[in-house]
């Protein structure tokens, strides 16, 4: 069913035109008793959508898949990927739909996608439905990603589909529409690489370009400066997950954008007790997608990345080799770079300042001790403002002479301005697993009010609140080892 909402989005469709071999015409299934469960009322503003108009039965329609807006070109989007390192060469959106592009109040453009709509032709004999929970935790931790300034995809909205899903046992099915830059992937390229078609390869490489890396196209080799630019894009988010503790547990080459947004937020986790080996994922028995090892991973994938462009990069496939390589080995100054200043602001150094070994010893102190990452670092701008208690009661042993080091790198500032710019950097609030299970729980049973409650907190992670000193705390020690899944 079409519906004229031309009032709600105004739809541009470039991907399916432009690049029609790479993706599929697709309907979502009707949702038998659609019901929005949650709406979020910032992004529907950022992209100029009437909010109440998206409650109305029409709206909900719209967003649980059981209607196809005018002007939308209601596509599934193929892509390839390596998924734990094995690749797989025809994954694609297997439960979601690509409903179109819309430009928002700024003028950019953002794709609007439908996730949990039903099979499609790529679905591999899954139901292609999601149960409300996985749907509701990326809403969660998406805007917390967002409050916390780290690029992400963000969610609209979550409707319930009022059908019940069949995983480990019945659950409510729900259907989340995701915003986007885009949702082009290294598994996009991978796909198009695959067909052996140069002229598609660059047609893609062109899109990306355009809506991405505009930059890029004055340059003498376009395409080696747009690998360039995907690989400082990423060099910063990585660099971001991990200054917040932020572990994504499926970092497969479907899972990058293009962009350098964060996508896919199925078995991710924000860690407690600092620890590189750190790994939620129930399926990741190895470790590969472990806190500590996702810098490697990312300049992995980037690899992956790589060996897609060479025939655009020059025609000798030696050359094209090396100069590739040359960008690709890049990727660990500038995640460095990323990461080494975002350290030096949440110890409240001036950027350059400090040596190497005082942030080794640092982690290595919070890793002995088993020390709240978030909690910590948040302690330590007390610390700068004088109170050294709350860190040392954290860090324990060796906290003192460790501190003595860092307070001589100190700026020659007021203590209490230190401290102040500490907390602007170092949140209060993160998605606590313990919370978003709780939550997640209460709101797939029909209890509302502690999802609202943790995303009004999430909101403003910096913002430290009175009477909200248990979303400060990490899980209790009866919580247990913390496993999270797919949600497929």
């Amino acid at each position: 069913m079409s519906l004229a909402l031309g009032s709600l989005f105004t739809f541009d469709n470039s991907y399916a035109r432009d690049l029609g071999e790479l993706c599929v015409p697709w309907q979502a299934a009707p949702a038998p008793d659609p019901s929005l469960v949650v709406l979020n009322e910032g992004l529907a503003a950022e992209l100029g959508v009437d909010a109440e108009a998206l409650r109305g039965p029409e709206g909900v329609a719209v967003l649980a898949g059981s209607a196809t807006p005018e002007g939308a070109a209601s596509v599934a989007m193929a892509y390839a990927g390596h998924q734990f390192g094995g690749y797989v060469p025809r994954l694609g959106d297997g439960r979601a739909l690509l409903l179109g592009e819309v430009l928002d109040t700024r003028g950019h453009r953002r794709d609007l996608h439908l996730k949990g709509s039903g099979r499609t032709p790529f679905a591999r004999g899954a139901d292609g439905k999601a149960p409300l929970g996985p749907m509701l935790r990326e809403y969660v931790v998406g805007e917390a990603m967002h409050a916390l300034g780290v690029p992400t995809t963000r969610a609209l909205a979550v409707v319930g589909t009022g059908e019940q899903v069949v995983r480990d046992r019945m659950e409510p099915g729900a259907v989340l529409t995701r915003v986007a830059a885009s949702h082009i992937r290294v598994g996009t390229f991978q796909f198009a690489a695959a067909t052996r078609d140069t002229g598609l390869l660059r047609r893609l490489a062109d899109h990306a370009i355009a809506r991405h890396h505009p930059a890029a196209a004055e340059a003498d080799n376009p395409y080696l400066e747009f690998y360039t630019g995907v690989i400082e894009a990423q060099a910063a988010l990585i660099a971001r997950w991990m200054l917040v503790g932020f572990v994504h547990g499926v970092m497969n080459t479907d899972n990058m954008t293009i962009s350098g947004e964060t996508i896919d937020y199925g078995p991710c986790a924000f860690m407690d007790a600092y620890d590189p080996a750190t790994v939620f994922s129930s399926i990741d028995h190895g470790g590969r997608y472990a806190y500590g090892n996702q810098p490697a991973i990312a300049q992995w994938n980037l690899a992956r990345f790589a060996e897609t462009l060479l025939p655009l990069l020059d025609e000798d496939t030696d050359a094209a080799i090396e100069k590739a390589t040359e960008v690709l080995l890049s990727f660990a100054d500038r995640y460095e770079h990323h990461w080494r200043a975002g350290m030096h602001a949440k110890l409240g150094l001036a950027d350059g300042a400090g040596d190497q070994p005082l942030v080794d010893d640092l982690l290595t102190l919070l890793q002995e001790q088993e020390v709240d990452f978030t909690s910590f670092f948040r302690a330590l701008s007390r610390a700068a403002a004088g109170d050294a208690g709350p860190a040392r009661a954290l860090a324990g042993e060796g906290f003192d002479a460790w501190a003595e080091r860092w307070r001589r790198l100190l700026p020659a500032r007021p203590g209490p301005e230190i401290a102040q710019d500490m907390d602007r950097v170092n949140p209060v609030y993160v998605p606590r697993n313990h919370l978003v299970d709780e939550a997640l729980t209460a709101a797939t049973d029909g209890d509302r009010e502690p999802l609202d409650r943790l995303l009004a907190v999430l909101a403003r992670p910096f913002d430290e609140r009175p009477g909200l000193e248990a979303y400060a705390l990490p899980a209790p020690a009866g919580f247990g080892a913390y496993r999270t899944f797919c949600g497929t």
